[in-house]
């Protein structure tokens, strides 16, 4: 469905409009298209800790250029270097001089280390407040801005290449204001980062439209053959997404009891593995608790959550999910805000987030990681059903004031889903344009 009144704000007359009324002043965001570099334009560095130096050089050898005037397409500050309170104010002498140089849709990235790592309270307690730092940043700079924090472990300055051509293109155009965390791994970098998929094959579940159709065509578009499911019912689009991505079609309920083992049956069978799972299938069942079925919890449960673990289970059980491996699980913005007739979905996608934080020390010793994307408000036709004024709330109510798009969950996943990301485990990124819910 499209979104007018952004298109409107974007026309000279609706800018000038909104402008002195004072309403959202969303912008065209700025997507990724099939070829476009990740990093492009110049790209300032600041900061003088353990990773400015290497990400100078990072940047340079993916294109970018780090020296010169503005305008920038991104602003990088290190912040590792930061051992005490009054050391913040190398951000204000940073990011003040050049804080309106940044082009439309820029980047803002902080590095910085880990406070549960820091030598002492003084220091952990200055790399803490970096996260109302950069939250703030990502308010104040708009025009599609974004703004991340990243924290870096001691030892994975190695680790951080995939997360910042993530962060840094425009493939994360609807994701700001996030913590993201990087800790100490075996990287391989993939051999051609425009196809860094290449080889792996990815299980997406819930492939036959909306969020699931556009994960399984990323994926695709990164190299990856992808093995599309979905119920019996959806098997006429599910086969046409998979036909169009010279991938496979599985028509599986997951919520049978056989699933699992026949999940195993059709990758040893068919493929001997699978390197990347996604799990996107779930329904919505809403209702008030006084007024919720006993089926209307038990289906969404099953479907959403328990699923998962079972699917999981038998897959690495079977040895299928080998070292290097991938989970990304789709939660939702209800599962850490919550919603008022949302009781069963908001545990599930809670749930999920569960699943993700305390399997991620488990999997690690398997070379597996786990991550998951949590949702906003994304333009789907589950979306567009929606009553307008409940709609249009879900659509400003974030700091890009827009909807998101499917893609922007997709390429989300797609970067979780990297041989360069295997630092990268127990995060939990929010898709939600910095949405005010839940902040």
């Amino acid at each position: 469905m499209s979104d007018r009144y952004t298109s409107f704000a974007n026309t000279t007359a609706g800018r000038a409009m909104v402008k002195r009324l004072g309403l959202p002043e969303p912008v065209r965001l700025r997507r990724y298209r099939a070829g476009d570099p990740d990093i492009e334009g110049t790209v300032l560095v600041g900061g003088a800790g353990r990773l400015a130096e290497p990400v100078r050089k990072l940047l340079r050898e993916g294109g970018a250029s780090t020296e010169g005037e503005g305008p920038y397409t991104g602003l990088v500050f290190d912040a590792t270097g930061i051992a005490d309170s009054t050391g913040l104010r190398a951000l204000y002498d940073f990011f003040h001089p050049v804080a309106r140089s940044l082009r439309p849709c820029g980047r803002v990235v902080v590095l910085g280390t880990p406070p549960e790592e820091c030598g002492n309270p003084r220091e952990a307690t200055a790399q803490r407040a970096l996260e109302g730092f950069v939250r703030s940043v990502a308010k104040e700079f708009g025009r599609g801005t974004t703004a991340q924090l990243v924290y870096v472990a001691p030892g994975a300055e190695d680790a951080v290449e995939s997360t910042l051509r993530f962060l840094l293109s425009p493939k994360s155009a609807y994701v700001s204001g996030q913590v993201v965390r990087v800790g100490a791994a075996d990287v391989t970098a993939p051999a051609n980062w425009t196809r860094p998929l290449e080889g792996k094959v990815a299980l997406v579940t819930g492939a036959a439209r909306g969020i699931g159709e556009a994960i399984a065509r990323v994926l695709a578009r990164d190299g990856a053959h992808v093995v599309c499911l979905d119920v019996p019912a959806a098997g006429q689009p599910l086969s046409a997404v998979a036909n169009d991505i010279k991938g496979s079609a599985l028509q599986l309920d997951l919520t049978s009891t056989d699933a699992p083992q026949r999940l195993v049956e059709y990758f040893s069978e068919r493929n001997g593995r699978v390197d990347i799972v996604v799990h996107n299938a779930g329904i919505t069942r809403d209702k008030t608790l006084a007024r919720m079925s006993e089926d209307k919890w038990d289906v969404l449960m099953d479907i959403n959550l328990s699923s998962q673990e079972r699917v999981n289970d038998a897959l690495l059980a079977a040895d299928l999910l080998p070292s290097g491996g991938r989970i990304v699980a789709v939660s939702s913005m209800s599962g850490i805000a919550g919603n008022r007739g949302q009781t069963n979905y908001a545990a599930s996608k809670a749930g999920v987030i569960g699943l993700v934080q305390f399997n991620a020390p488990v999997l690690a010793s398997k070379g597996v990681t786990i991550n998951a994307v949590a949702p906003g408000f994304i333009e789907t036709q589950m979306t567009a059903a929606m009553p307008m004024v409940v709609r249009e709330g879900g659509r400003r109510m974030n700091s890009m004031s827009q909807g998101g798009q499917p893609v922007d969950v997709a390429e989300t996943i797609a970067w979780f889903a990297s041989p360069g990301s295997a630092g990268l485990t127990g995060n939990v990124v929010r898709v939600c344009g910095q949405s005010l819910l839940g902040a």
